[in-house]
């Protein structure tokens, strides 16, 4: 009888190639999966967030938030007046944002085209129109430029 030596070695060599490359395709798919639901989560807080701001709006409805700047007001444990009270609010919440989305920023202006825009500095609201739009910009991937956005659009 002829034996054949080292075939079962050349089997065992090709199964471990396959069986590794399969395993790092499975790794590609979860940090896929780990990425998207990253993104996921950050579109959600900014939904929560840009909810937030209405909100507040419609609580201070005398206060001008209109593409205003935050101010450091304390109206916790002051009395404020609505516009005390409306920088007051977007101070917290812009903090809010920082906080809770990578390099998160956002305004709040009347806009008739609110989809337009791309940062807090070049936000393209026009000032015109009956609708306030909530615009948040972030991070997404880290890359150091926003790149990601939400845009909510609503009336008092």
């Amino acid at each position: 009888m002829k034996t054949n030596s080292g075939f079962t070695l050349l089997e065992v060599l090709i199964a471990m190639v396959v069986l590794s490359v399969g395993l790092l395709g499975l790794a590609a798919v979860q940090a896929t999966s780990l990425k998207n639901n990253q993104s996921a989560y950050f579109r959600s807080q900014a939904t929560q967030l840009a909810y937030d701001m209405t909100d507040r709006m419609r609580t201070n409805k005398l206060g001008d938030y209109n593409n205003k700047a935050g101010t450091t007001d304390d109206c916790k444990t002051n009395t404020c007046t609505p516009a005390q009270m409306a920088g007051y609010d977007l101070k917290q919440w812009n903090d809010e944002l920082a906080k809770q989305l990578p390099s998160g920023e956002g305004v709040v202006c009347i806009d008739d085209t609110p989809p337009d825009g791309t940062s807090k500095t070049a936000h393209a609201c026009l000032g015109i129109g009956k609708a306030y739009a909530v615009k948040i910009w972030w991070d997404d991937d880290r890359d150091g430029a926003a790149n990601q956005k939400f845009v909510m659009s609503f009336q008092l």
